[in-house]
């Protein structure tokens, strides 16, 4: 604590010390200059020690030190570059620049490149200018460049938007994927880091489609690392209280004009996986539903297995191998190829603790407390191949095709206060191919069409596993007998032992014609053609295997004693859209309507269920352009929602232990109502950074679950509710430099109505979840920075009959250092209380470290000592509300460890 305050004491005398000085820069004639660079050069250090970008009316101030000598520099695109010298003393100065045109090359020498400098819509940071000498990966480039954010995923937003695309010469990198590149491209090889706002990958339609939400981000090499291979390879050992620890990390990238190729490995035991189950299901390849903005969303189902998830990237024991590959390659100017190879191989062990408290007492359902010990294994593979033919200006002709295939395995073995012992596996081998076919073709200037079809062919087999306790035929309640008998079982064995085989095939065509009218330059309209056509077959099995070797088929005493499924389902939707475009002023009001002809049946048993029908579905949205980084969005949308097959089998399946399902073949779509309110503004003359955000989405004939529990065994049928369902959402960010500081206060509100039917009765859920946080940063060039964050989180559960609070609070800071020019020092330590109305649950803290030894920047070498978890915390505890309990939760993770690491730089 006391090296805590010294350093805030370092930070206020800093801030405090500072001399500003403003003024405005105008053209010859008089007029502001937007945009123009001000930059500031201490004469002793011929450092940059403060820049600055001018506002719409010319206005510019620099943070500078007292008693200093500096070189002001001025410049505009278009005007020569102004130079002055200027001494500060104590107080502000004001000073003006007038700028000349400038027809030749400026005579005033640029002893530093730009900061920032921007075109259009494209702002350019020269990555130098933010260093602090303790960057390694380009997460901690992005991390000091203002408007720019990083979370601890790796996923970039810009100006409150998040970053669609990461390339790297103009190349995609891994599809722009932003999690790969922020974690593994080298900080020393990054020279500007540009990004491109409004952005299109197809330039015939970046005149007529809505493209103010689309930010990527393309990184320049430096000079010197444009030709040949750059990165670095890591390994490491180290050790823990049980084994040996290992780790090896090789990055290698290479560019060139004509081609690039990128390699990424990692071998580790110290939990600290490089690409997880949820990016790997999350990884889309660049692929989008072409039918995304028709009204229609359709839903394939997901029938992976119920693995359970790390939390925060953290496990019991989690052993990782992972390797991915990625290439472009232009043989021509009109011709690009490009794809990726990705693996991943990983060994979980999860240990976690649980305790749900059902929320309605006349419900008769038993409290429960549960203790489970998981071990996972999965194999995960992806690949891609595309190909971009642009053979002119007005054609472009675009094919990707992806493919993945994974193998995955759970064992978990589960001690239940109510039910007893059980022991699960869980297996699944899934592949599928995905094919995306686009054509774009510009007529002339004011007639524009383009063509785009995905197909998706998918293929699931999960099969589950569960050998549970017999109460020997004793009926007691809070045992299985029931449910066993209930379920048709064969109760006069040692163990009940079931099995549920599930097959899942999927064909899904997707695909729209559009054409675009440009009526003038300020308006446009569009008129869309499409379909979709989805076919899934589902087939399903429950067995129950005997003490004999033998197995049966049971047959349930309710649901017409059905147990297995075999069952077919087709959705077509044709469509047809119209939108008008229309510019005034400052406003962009895009109304529009599409046209649906839908048709939905399933078959099973002998029997078909037909639904077709007609609709309507408007959607609206209005853009005010309140300034260059400063808008308003509105947008209202309606959509048809129709559900996957496994909803409309009607035999029984078991998703788990304690859950049973059985579909209805009668079900209807759901029709909701989508409205949203955004606000955006990034100021660059004084770098602030506000973000708004509020969503509202109402739902109608809903498809809720109809519940019915013996003891804490759950069944549930599906049919359209009734009653409306809504969620609102509201969150927004506030940040701004104040010289060499960062604030930023953030905040989040979530509020959730739901109708729920248990035992036959009604109740409406309410959850409400707020989330505060603020951060205060330092941005100091050579002395230590420091960030001092706390976030406070209230989960608040209205249940009808009961409700309950849960509160976290979260205090962190974070120390990062270079000192003596070879070491850099960091440290991260976070404390988490969690707590309810009436008492602390549980406390917990984690500390990292690490200190890093590299001669200088150019050193090829560099050694690094690592701790993770120093105070050896061994759980960490949270809450969960689900529609009738809540429930707290210890999860286990990793112990203390410490590795020894040596990094090559190429």
């Amino acid at each position: 604590m006391k090296y805590i305050t010294l350093l805030l004491l370092l930070v206020a005398s800093t801030a405090f010390s500072q001399v500003r000085v403003e003024g405005v820069v105008r053209d010859s004639i008089g007029n502001p200059l937007e945009l123009a660079n001000v930059i500031a050069i201490n004469k002793e250090t011929n450092k940059l020690d403060s820049y600055g970008i001018t506002n719409e009316q010319g206005r510019y101030k620099l943070s500078l030190e007292a008693n200093t000598n500096y070189k002001l520099q001025v410049s505009y695109i278009g005007m020569k570059t102004a130079e002055e010298a200027l001494s500060t003393k104590s107080e502000t100065i004001s000073k003006d620049f007038s700028l000349q045109s400038d027809n030749s090359l400026d005579e005033v020498e640029l002893v530093y490149e730009m900061p920032v400098t921007v075109k259009g819509d494209t702002i350019v940071y020269n990555a130098d200018s933010f260093s602090t000498g303790t960057e390694r990966k380009l997460e901690d480039v992005l991390k000091n460049l203002p408007g720019v954010e990083v979370d601890d995923e790796g996923q970039i937003t810009v100006e409150g938007k998040s970053v669609s695309k990461v390339m790297v010469e103009g190349k995609d990198f891994f599809d722009g994927d932003s999690k790969l590149a922020t974690k593994n491209i080298p900080s020393n090889a990054v020279d500007k880091v540009q990004v491109l706002k409004n952005y299109s990958s197809v330039s015939q339609l970046s005149g007529v489609t809505n493209n103010q939400d689309n930010v990527a981000i393309n990184i320049k090499l430096k000079e010197g690392k444009e030709s040949f291979w750059f990165g670095n390879v890591t390994a490491g050992v180290g050790v823990a209280d049980d084994d040996g620890l290992y780790l090896v990390q090789p990055k290698l990238f290479y560019y060139s004009p004509k081609y690039s190729v990128n390699v990424i490995g990692d071998i580790n035991n110290i939990g600290d996986p490089a690409f997880t189950r949820r990016d790997y299901w999350n990884f889309s390849g660049g692929f989008q539903m072409p039918s995304r903005q028709s009204g229609t969303n359709i839903n394939l189902g997901g029938n992976a297995l119920g693995f359970l998830s790390l939390q925060n990237n953290r496990a019991k024991s989690l052993e990782t191998k992972f390797g991915a590959a990625n290439f472009s390659y232009s043989p021509k100017e009109t011709l690009d190829l490009s794809g990726f190879a990705i693996f991943s191989n990983s060994k979980t062990e999860l240990q976690q603790d649980n305790a749900v408290t059902y929320t309605d007492n006349d419900l008769g359902i038993p409290d429960e407390t549960t203790q489970s010990n998981t071990v996972q294994n999965s194999d995960l593979g992806m690949l891609k191949l595309s190909a971009v033919y642009k053979p002119n200006a007005s054609n472009q002709l675009d094919y990707d095709v992806l493919a993945r295939v994974s193998k995955e395995s759970q064992n978990q073995n589960v001690y239940s206060s109510v039910v007893g012992s059980t022991q699960e596996t869980e297996g699944s081998s899934p592949f599928s191919i995905n094919q995306n076919l686009n054509y774009y073709y510009t007529l002339n200037e004011n007639n524009i069409f383009s063509f785009e079809a995905q197909h998706l062919l998918q293929d699931e087999d999960p099969f589950y596993n569960a050998v549970l306790e017999n109460a020997d035929g004793s009926g007691n309640a809070d045992s299985y007998f029931n449910t066993a008998n209930n379920l048709g079982l064969d109760l006069d064995q040692s163990f009940y032992n079931v099995d549920q085989e599930k097959r899942v095939k999927s064909n899904q065509l997707d695909a729209k014609l559009d054409y675009w009218n440009v009526l003038n330059q300020k308006s446009n309209l569009n008129f869309t053609l499409g379909t979709i056509y989805s076919n899934q077959k589902f087939n399903s099995n429950l067995f129950q295997f005997l003490d004999n070797g033998t197995s049966i088929l049971p047959t349930p005493a309710d649901n017409d004693g059905l147990a297995s499924n075999d069952i077919t389902y087709n959705f077509t939707d044709l469509y047809l859209g119209v939108h008008y475009t229309l510019k005034a002023g400052i406003f962009t009001f895009t109304p529009g309507f599409s046209l649906h002809s839908y048709n939905v049946n399933n078959e099973q048993f002998g029997e078909k269920y037909t639904d077709n029908f007609f609709r309507i579905l408007p959607d609206f949205d209005t853009r005010i352009q309140l300034k260059k980084s400063e808008q308003i969005v509105f947008n209202y949308r309606m959509q048809t929602q129709f559900t996957d097959v496994s909803n409309f089998a009607r035999g029984y399946v078991m998703n788990n232990y304690n859950s049973l399902f059985y579909g209805n073949p009668e079900l209807e779509n759901a029709l909701s109502h989508n409205l949203s309110l955004s606000y955006f503004s990034f100021n660059m003359f004084n770098y602030t950074n506000v973000f708004a955000n509020i969503n509202y989405s109402s739902s109608i004939d809903q498809i809720r679950n109809l519940t019915n529990f013996e003891s804490v065994i759950r069944s549930n049928s599906p049919f359209n509710s009734p009653y409306a369902d809504e969620t609102l959402t509201a969150n927004g960010r506030f940040q701004r430099r104040f010289g060499k500081l960062q604030a930023s206060v953030r905040g989040s509100f979530n509020y959730s109505k739901f109708n729920q039917f248990i035992q036959g009765d009604r109740s409406v859920n309410e959850n409400y979840t707020q989330t505060y946080g603020a951060e205060l940063r330092t941005n100091f060039k050579t002395a230590p920075n420091v960030e001092l964050g706390y976030q406070y989180t209230i989960q608040d559960n209205d249940q009808g009959n009961s409700r309950s609070k849960f509160y976290t609070k979260a205090p962190s800071i974070e120390v990062d250092a270079l000192f003596l020019k070879s070491f850099t020092f960091r440290t991260e330590y976070t404390y988490n209380d969690f707590r309810n109305e009436d008492t602390s649950l549980n406390s917990f803290d984690f500390w990292d470290a690490s200190l890093s030894y590299r001669k200088d920047e150019d050193s090829k070498w560099e050694f690094e000592v690592k701790a993770t978890n120093l105070l050896n915390t061994k759980a960490q505890s949270q809450s969960n509300t689900s529609n009738i309990s809540v429930s707290t939760s210890n999860y286990y993770i990793q112990p203390r460890y410490v590795t020894f690491r040596m990094i090559y730089n190429l």
